[in-house]
C-alpha cells in the first residue's frame, strides 16, 4: 500500500494559518479526507527558526511537497533545493533580503495581532537563504498574478523563467483564483 504525500503549505509575512489561503486549503483538504496529509505550520517571524520548524515537519512527513506564498514560497524554494522537494510557489517572494531592508522595525500580524521587530539579523538571515535561480522545469510550478499589489511579479517571472511560470492578468497578491486552482494543488501535490 503506498503511503499519501503530506503537502506542507507556508504562509506569508506576517501572515499566519488563519489566512485565507490557508483556511481555504485546509477546509478543501477536510471536505476530501485529506486534513491528515496537509501542515500549516505557524512559522516564526525569525527566519531561522522557521527553517527548523519546517525542516522538522519535512522529516516527519512521509513523501512531504511543499507549497509557499509570498515569503513561504521564498522559503519553500531553499527547502525544495536543500531536500530535492518538489514545490508550489504563489506570487513567490524573490530578492527578499533588499525589499526587507525597506520594513526593519516594528511590525503586526495581519492574522493574529501579534506584534513584533523585524532586526536586521532577520534581513540577514533571509539572505543566507538565497538559491541560484532554477535552471530546469520540474521542481517547481509557479503561479504568479500581474494585479500583484505588494511584489513585482515580473521579478518572479524572470527568477524561475526555466520553469515556465503561469502568469495570469489582474488578480492580487493574495493570488484570487486560489479557490478555484485548488484541484491543481492537491494534483500537484499527489492529492488528486
Amino acid at each position: 500500500m503506498s503511503t499519501l504525500p503530506t503537502l506542507i503549505y507556508l504562509h506569508g509575512f506576517n501572515s499566519s494559518p488563519a489566512s485565507q489561503k490557508a483556511c481555504l486549503l485546509t477546509q478543501y483538504c477536510a471536505q476530501r479526507g485529506l486534513a491528515t496529509q496537509l501542515q500549516v505550520p505557524a512559522l516564526h517571524q525569525d527566519p531561522r527558526r522557521a527553517i527548523a520548524q519546517i525542516e522538522q515537519l519535512i522529516a516527519a512527513a512521509p513523501a512531504p511537497v511543499l507549497a509557499g506564498a509570498s515569503l513561504g514560497g521564498y522559503y519553500a524554494t531553499f527547502l525544495a533545493r536543500r531536500h530535492g522537494l518538489r514545490a508550489l510557489l504563489i506570487n513567490p517572494a524573490v530578492l527578499v533580503a533588499e525589499r526587507f531592508r525597506h520594513y526593519l522595525g516594528p511590525q503586526r500580524n495581519y492574522c493574529t495581532g501579534e506584534e513584533w521587530v523585524l532586526e536586521q539579523a532577520h534581513v540577514d538571515a533571509l539572505a543566507e537563504l538565497q538559491t541560484a535561480p532554477p535552471t530546469e522545469a520540474g521542481q517547481f510550478e509557479v503561479w504568479l498574478e500581474t494585479g500583484d499589489e505588494t511584489l513585482d511579479w515580473r521579478d518572479a517571472a524572470a527568477f524561475y523563467q526555466a520553469c515556465a511560470p503561469d502568469v495570469r492578468e489582474g488578480g492580487n497578491h493574495s493570488y484570487s483564483r486560489f479557490a478555484e486552482r485548488l484541484p491543481e494543488l492537491l494534483a500537484f501535490a499527489g492529492l488528486a
